[in-house]
């Protein structure tokens, strides 16, 4: 797998897990699932607009991951019901990150 593909999925799984998050594994304690969806998903669909340069798009995804992580780690930690959502945040956030330091580190290489 390329380092952009594996940017690209974990960019696609943290889209996802949005909606499974709050409607399905750890609904807020308000009942407003579509409130906190609509914090939560649009700046992941930002770097839509990017596409037609895929390495810009993962700069932008990278940079707008760096806040989900903040949450996924403090959600994580401050609610014990949403651990298990948060941690797999954190985890695709992480995964997303390091495939954008992969793909710098090998165009450094091939260059």
């Amino acid at each position: 797998m390329t380092p952009q593909r594996l940017g690209f999925v974990a960019w696609a799984a943290l889209v996802l897990l949005q909606p499974l998050w709050y409607f399905w594994l750890a609904p807020p304690a308000n009942g407003k699932p579509l409130h906190a969806l609509a914090l939560t998903l649009p700046p992941l669909l930002l770097p839509l607009s990017a596409l037609a340069r895929p390495r810009r798009a993962l700069l932008w995804i990278g940079i707008i991951a760096l806040f989900y992580f903040c949450h996924g780690v403090v959600a994580a930690w401050a609610v014990p019901a949403t651990r298990v959502p948060a941690l797999l945040e954190a985890a695709c956030c992480v995964a997303l990150i390091g495939a954008i330091g992969w793909d710098t580190r090998q165009r450094k290489r091939a260059g």
